[in-house]
């Protein structure tokens, strides 16, 4: 048998912050662009966006190994095809489609993949319903009941 836990507690709470910290580094990663060293007579800018798919796909694999789940908002910012950031503007365009269904179109610019998301009037995820949290006030009465 397992360690009990008391109620309110997180647990895996280290694995947590650090996919957090991995999270907050890669998207700091794709927004900074680094230049070239002086010594040369091209004035190119290298980016880091290839440190920040990696610390995406670590972020992913810790996930996986250890059987936690990502929370839907930050999947949503996530290319599910090359592991990139989706910031707007830097490594992806916004499109709104209105036809056969009003949808924003996310595209990825490192690898060209488009995901849909649904902007139906009263459009909520499933992990944002109320009836699907644990802890809200409908469950707690529920159990009353029962």
């Amino acid at each position: 048998m397992g360690k009990k836990t008391e109620p309110g507690q997180v647990l895996h709470r280290e694995l947590y912050q650090r996919m957090n910290f991995l999270y907050q580094a890669a998207t700091l990663m794709t927004t900074i662009t680094t230049s070239a060293p002086t010594n040369t007579s091209t004035n190119t800018k290298k980016s880091l966006i290839p440190l920040s798919r990696f610390y995406i796909s670590t972020m992913k694999s810790i996930g996986t190994k250890q059987v936690l789940r990502i929370d839907p908002s930050i999947k949503r910012t996530l290319c599910k095809r090359c592991d990139s950031v989706l910031l707007p503007g830097v490594t992806s365009q916004i499109r709104i489609k209105s036809k056969p269904e009003p949808q924003l179109q996310m595209m990825c610019t490192q690898c060209g993949t488009a995901r849909g998301y649904p902007m139906r009037k009263g459009y909520q995820l499933f992990s944002e319903k109320s009836e699907n949290i644990y802890g809200t006030e409908n469950d707690q009465n529920q159990s009353k009941n029962k």
